[in-house]
């Protein structure tokens, strides 16, 4: 693993910094005051090239690597973290998912457009009962009837649905089978009725880029857009979930860099006593705490990007980052919070704001305590983390 700094991945973090003073700052209060979808800065953001760093030429990627995937999810997420969600949706749990698992024909129909932010993902797993226990608690059920699967059930939490035009969704298609029961679908909801999502109201979050809870009614899936065999659905999940926690590793890593940014600066110029509050001993050790657990976290996941970038497994690696990250953007918030006191409040300061992120992050793609359980299951040798291999579609090879 190569410490040294990678000219082409500071190149890659100066232009998610130009694209979000020129596309993204100018714009995103008009569509937030009339609470439209910024669809048309998720397709620039594809033309530029942020979607599609981990993918092949074949689909219109650069095969930069998952390095700068996590490099422009950090530095997207510092910036404007509700755009963070673009980096799962339209680079890794969706389209990646699609690219690993799916067949040629699959492949080449769904995920140009994708990466491309053409088409807008989702990532439909947990449902209303349980989120922890995917397999366990999933009512939602898939019948086949000749060329078609029709699916009836709901989900819960399920980002940019409201919006969808190609998502992956997981059904049981035999009830009785545990997670071998549950299979993959690619899911089209504005070409077929029975798929409603309702955007949930959340405080401190997106007015414009939403998660929602998912009714299916009757909602037809074709044949062939099955990913995988019937009963293959939770490994596939679960593989899903080991990129996904690449780029949420990477976004609460980008969070906590803004609380510190906040607190340095407000430490440095807020005066107490005569002197500014940076020069007191408790603060600093606060500044002090922030600063090297944001590097490890940084550290951890980019460790995680280059185990992928090199085929190596990522399983072990990706809970770590996922699970550290979470703490010490929690803990950043909680430090910022305390150094600004009563202003941390005051919606001139984006603390609360930053914080309401935070704690929808720290539970997503696998809550601190499911991470705790992998992670203490590998280390005393109960179950290898890595046991499963990430599957990981060659960029020279054509999928099955």
């Amino acid at each position: 693993m190569d410490f040294s700094v990678r000219e082409e991945l500071e190149a890659l973090r100066a232009s998610v910094r130009r694209f979000y003073e020129t596309e993204i700052k100018p714009k995103i209060a008009d569509y937030e005051s009339r609470r439209i979808f910024p669809r048309d800065i998720i397709e620039k953001m594809g033309a530029a090239g942020f979607f599609g760093a981990a993918f092949g030429e074949d689909v219109g990627g650069s095969n930069i690597g998952f390095e700068a995937v996590a490099v422009i999810s950090e530095e997207i997420s510092r910036l404007r973290p509700e755009f963070g969600y673009t980096m799962n949706m339209q680079a890794m749990t969706c389209p990646m998912t699609i690219y690993n698992w799916g067949t040629e024909e699959q492949v080449q129909r769904f995920v140009p457009d994708l990466i491309a932010g053409r088409a807008i993902g989702m990532f439909a797993l947990t449902e209303p009962g349980g989120g922890s226990d995917a397999a366990g608690s999933m009512q939602t059920r898939a019948e086949r009837r000749g060329d078609r699967y029709i699916l009836n059930g709901s989900k819960m939490w399920i980002t940019f649905s409201d919006q969808c035009d190609t998502g992956l969704l997981f059904a049981k298609t035999d009830p009785n089978a545990g997670h071998r029961g549950i299979t993959a679908f690619i899911v089209e909801p504005k070409r077929f009725k029975g798929f409603t999502a309702t955007p949930i109201e959340m405080r401190g979050l997106s007015p414009v880029l939403r998660t929602c809870a998912v009714s299916l009614e009757d909602f037809e899936v074709p044949v062939e857009n099955r990913l995988c065999a019937e009963g293959d659905g939770f490994k596939v999940a679960m593989s899903a979930l080991d990129f996904g926690r690449l780029t949420v590793s990477a976004r609460l890593t980008g969070l906590a860099q803004a609380c510190f940014e906040l607190a340095t600066d407000y430490a440095k110029t807020r005066v107490v006593g005569g002197q500014p509050i940076g020069r007191y001993q408790m603060v600093q050790h606060q500044i002090a705490d922030m600063a090297v657990e944001i590097e490890a976290a940084r550290l951890l996941t980019a460790k995680t990007a280059w185990l992928m970038d090199t085929n190596q497994p990522a399983r072990r690696a990706a809970s770590y980052s996922k699970y550290f990250a979470g703490n010490v953007a929690k803990k950043a918030a909680l430090a910022t919070a305390e150094i600004y006191g009563g202003y941390a409040l005051a919606d001139e300061y984006p603390i609360s704001y930053y914080t309401a992120y935070i704690n929808m992050l720290h539970v997503g793609e696998g809550s601190p305590n499911v991470q705790r359980i992998l992670i203490a299951e590998d280390a005393l040798g109960y179950k290898d983390a890595n046991r499963h291999p990430i599957k990981r579609r060659s960029l020279n090879q054509k999928a099955a």
